[in-house]
């Protein structure tokens, strides 16, 4: 399942800063990034809480929740200004913010450097790996369990600081890296105690089933086939997919079913007639009253109008 997770780059920026200074970054349907490369600066959780960030730190916030970044904590933010960014080259900006001009009081002038990111899955938003990440996930709570992650802070800082030909493209690619590497290494050593679908995953046995369903979730499943899977009998399985996942395997498999054909609505613009089709529905009618039974709209709510798209 990790396979298959994908983050593709919405748009970059790179900011240098003088203090004081605080930006407010709203909700967004895509994840955010923000990487440190120079002087620490201190982040507002979605929770209220401040948090000090240091040089060479990152986090990934995964749902785009709403925060702020600071020179120091409880200032007053305003919106990040992304309309006075100059365009470097496809979709990486540059701000050069000189903040109020008066520095921070202990000799700063020539600015904090960071480095922003939009990324998008390529999961539905409700898919349940998505669902249980924590609001914000930091590189250093996972440098003892990941190794690469320091060797890609390292080469970040060193293209973001030096300003080469062609720096900024790399570190959207490492950035990428990066944010993969900050949710593998969550998923398998960052929730020691977590239960339900997570503790599923690790399962040996119902983790094997759960990755047959994300990998084809346009197939028919049957519990006789999910059952062969696992190498069980159908009520044994039945029983024990039940007990870890928190809901039974027809309940499951419709809910990956439904949030990959919103995700082919929203994201790849299909028709209802075609996604209604490729998941094997009689009709458009029928796959319409299944997918509002599961995510709660029709599914022609979510479809692109007019430059518009629904989350």
């Amino acid at each position: 399942m990790l396979k298959g997770l994908r983050l593709d780059g919405v748009e970059y920026g790179r900011c240098k800063l003088v203090a004081p200074w605080a930006y407010s970054f709203p909700a967004d349907q895509d994840a955010r990034f923000h990487f440190v490369a120079e002087k620490g600066c201190w982040l507002l959780t979605p929770s209220g809480e401040w948090v000090e960030l240091s040089a060479g730190d990152a986090v990934l916030l995964p749902r785009g929740s709403a925060h702020s970044l600071a020179s120091e904590p409880d200032a007053t933010a305003r919106p990040f200004p992304r309309w006075q960014c100059k365009t470097i080259c496809d979709n990486i900006l540059d701000l050069q913010c000189p903040g109020d001009g008066r520095g921070d009081g202990h000799g700063e002038s020539e600015g904090r450097l960071l480095f922003y990111g939009s990324m998008r899955f390529n999961l539905d938003s409700m898919h349940p790996l998505l669902r249980m990440m924590p609001d914000v996930m930091r590189t250093n709570e996972l440098l003892r369990s990941e190794p690469a992650i320091p060797h890609l802070l390292e080469a970040m800082g060193r293209e973001v600081a030096m300003n080469r030909v062609g720096a900024s493209g790399i570190v959207t690619r490492l950035a990428d890296v990066l944010a993969a590497q900050i949710i593998r290494s969550w998923v398998e050593h960052g929730c020691e105690d977590a239960t339900g679908w997570i503790a599923a995953v690790r399962n040996p046995e119902i983790g094997r089933v759960l990755a047959a369903i994300h990998a084809d979730p346009d197939r028919e499943w049957l519990v006789s086939d999910l059952a062969e899977t696992m190498g069980a009998s159908r009520s044994s399985f039945a029983s024990k997919f039940t007990a870890l996942v928190g809901e039974t395997p027809a309940r499951y498999v419709a809910q990956v079913r439904m949030h990959q054909a919103r995700q082919w609505i929203v994201r790849d613009r299909a028709r209802i007639s075609v996604v209604a089709h490729k998941l094997g529905y009689d009709s458009e009618a029928s796959f319409s009253r299944a997918f509002k039974r599961i995510i709660g709209k029709a599914p022609s709510h979510f479809r692109p109008r007019a430059g518009h798209e629904h989350v």
